[in-house]
């Protein structure tokens, strides 16, 4: 897989900041939920743009997708990427619907999805804020846009013109688990790509001046 090389001090950096705004996240999600949320970033890179796919199973993987704008001094976009069945998790925890499913049954599902744009709006809103906090780098996300499809037509769709443009995405890895789940925590993959005038600003207020 093509990542761009980094310092084990960069690396450091970015794990921190996705710490930072997964801590965050987890404080909003628990009170959401009512429930005990921990959440961590077991890794975080910047990867190529054509490595994506390969991250979230290849092109034909059914994926739940929420997709934002970023506004302010750093354009760009961004997209929280889930598994049908974690998405469909973690919004019957949210709505106590345990019968709830994306695909299946005549359940008015209104509510049920804007249960995932609200996590979705949680955890991008805490991660672009503890990076905008370290960056002192404006940066605010739009409404989302909430996808389900497979994950080449998802991502393309969103990226195409982007990928023209841009050779790098950072990639943070998150976990989610909630205090009554036994099996493994749920796993997204938050891609954030800054616009082409962006990505360089970004790097440097992180000290990662080797991008080029």
């Amino acid at each position: 897989m093509e990542y761009l090389h980094l310092t084990s001090y960069q690396k450091d950096v970015l794990k921190e900041i996705g710490n930072i705004g997964a801590g965050n996240a987890a404080t909003s999600l628990s009170k959401l939920l009512d429930k005990k949320i921990e959440m961590n970033v077991p890794s975080v890179n910047v990867v190529g743009y054509d490595e994506l796919m390969e991250l979230i199973g290849g092109p034909e993987e059914i994926i739940v997708g929420l997709l934002f704008r970023i506004h302010g001094e750093a354009p760009g976009t961004v997209y929280l990427i889930l598994k049908v069945e974690e998405a469909e998790y973690l919004v019957r925890q949210l709505t106590n619907d345990q019968d709830f499913s994306l695909f299946e049954g005549k359940q008015d599902k209104e509510m049920s999805l804007s249960a995932l744009h609200e996590i979705g709006n949680i955890v991008t809103g805490s991660y672009l804020t503890a990076l905008s906090d370290f960056t002192k780098i404006n940066m605010q996300p739009s409404v989302p846009y909430l996808g389900i499809d497979m994950a080449g037509a998802l991502l393309t769709a969103g990226l195409l013109e982007i990928s023209k443009v841009i050779d790098y995405a950072i990639i943070i890895d998150t976990e989610i688990k909630l205090d009554d789940q036994v099996k493994e925590g749920i796993k997204g993959n938050f891609f954030l790509l800054p616009d082409p005038e962006s990505f360089p600003k970004i790097f440097e207020a992180l000290g990662i001046n080797d991008h080029e």
